[in-house]
């Protein structure tokens, strides 16, 4: 099968060649061309892989043309460049193809999931159905070959069976989800909790803090989704608890990194000065916090890291609003 990718980064590259030990056609597109030239001449990317030989038979260049014949388009790419990639794309395409989205996230103006974004900017004769391949997964991991499962999302069994079946080897297995909206939500949402986790890493607070924040943010990843129209059972799975916990805890989330920093500072200022990488659960924070209040959905965590980040709230002012709030038995809002 022909598949071609949208992104030369590390989640692109990692699923190009889980696909090329498949014996599938993987082709990379990126903008970058010192990526796109270590990718086809030297098998590597160094920039995100030091050391790392990748499948030789793994192609990228840089014209967008070259994906024209694909049969599955895979976008990793930001959350807040999908829009934009979408619209490329729907210049350049010439017949019906699958469509997968890697991103968590929404968009950054209209609040929407992101396989809703893209069924809008694309036209429907160029999309056979977009499936989103998510789950509890860090391109670092993938692309050394350690094990990992992943969830293909779509309400089209036959779609999902066959990204389920394009992307599984002895290392990769893809279950297939049918919960679009709990499934987006979720991988969305659990951003925010783990720069919230990485915040209490920074501060010292402890494993016994982590293991309540863990458990609190999954009752509002499930309160929020449930209410949008997802299934009660997905937050208690891959695209659930399972990407909530690596997301948390993993060294390679830029997300617990994040709050690492600001915890450890005791401010998220140093964060907006410094940063110059992807951080997701930033942007999902200010998404959601607005959407939950526009609901009336209690999101406590959400809106603590919400006001960290943009009302220069200490970590530790947040952390104190948090365990001052009226007591209440668990299973309540």
């Amino acid at each position: 099968m022909k598949i071609g990718f949208v992104g030369s980064g590390s989640w692109g590259t990692a699923l190009a060649q889980v696909v090329s030990d498949n014996g599938h056609d993987a082709l990379i597109w990126g903008r970058t061309l010192d990526e796109i030239v270590d990718i086809s001449r030297y098998h590597q990317n160094e920039k995100f892989f030091p050391g790392v030989r990748l499948n030789e038979n793994i192609r990228a260049s840089t014209d967008l043309n070259s994906l024209t014949d694909r049969e599955i388009i895979v976008l990793s790419v930001p959350a807040d460049a999908v829009e934009s990639v979408c619209t490329m794309l729907n210049s350049i395409l010439t017949h019906p193809v699958i469509i997968v989205n890697v991103a968590k996230g929404f968009h950054p103006v209209s609040h929407k999931r992101l396989s809703v974004v893209i069924k809008e900017t694309i036209e429907p004769r160029f999309i056979k159905d977009v499936v989103s391949l998510i789950g509890p997964s860090h391109a670092e991991e993938v692309i050394i070959r350690l094990l990992t499962s992943i969830n293909a999302v779509c309400e089209n069994e036959t779609f999902a069976s066959i990204v389920q079946g394009t992307f599984s080897n002895s290392y990769f297995r893809v279950y297939r989800s049918f919960d679009v909206i709990g499934a987006e939500m979720g991988v969305g949402i659990k951003n925010i909790i783990a720069i919230a986790s990485g915040i209490l890493s920074g501060l010292g607070l402890g494993d016994n803090a982590r293991a309540a924040l863990m458990t609190r943010g999954l009752a509002e990843m499930s309160r929020f989704g449930i209410a949008m129209g997802g299934k009660p059972e997905t937050y208690l799975g891959l695209t659930g608890v399972g990407d909530l916990i690596v997301t948390c805890t993993s060294v390679h989330s830029r997300n617990y990194q994040a709050g690492l920093l600001i915890g450890k500072l005791n401010s998220a200022k140093p964060f907006w000065d410094m940063n110059t990488k992807t951080v997701e659960g930033v942007k999902a924070a200010k998404v959601i916090y607005e959407e939950s209040v526009r609901l009336g959905i209690s999101m406590p965590i959400t809106e603590q890291v919400y006001r960290v980040l943009y009302k220069n709230v200490s970590p530790k002012e947040a952390v104190v609003a948090l365990m001052s709030r009226n007591l209440k038995p668990e299973f309540t809002e």
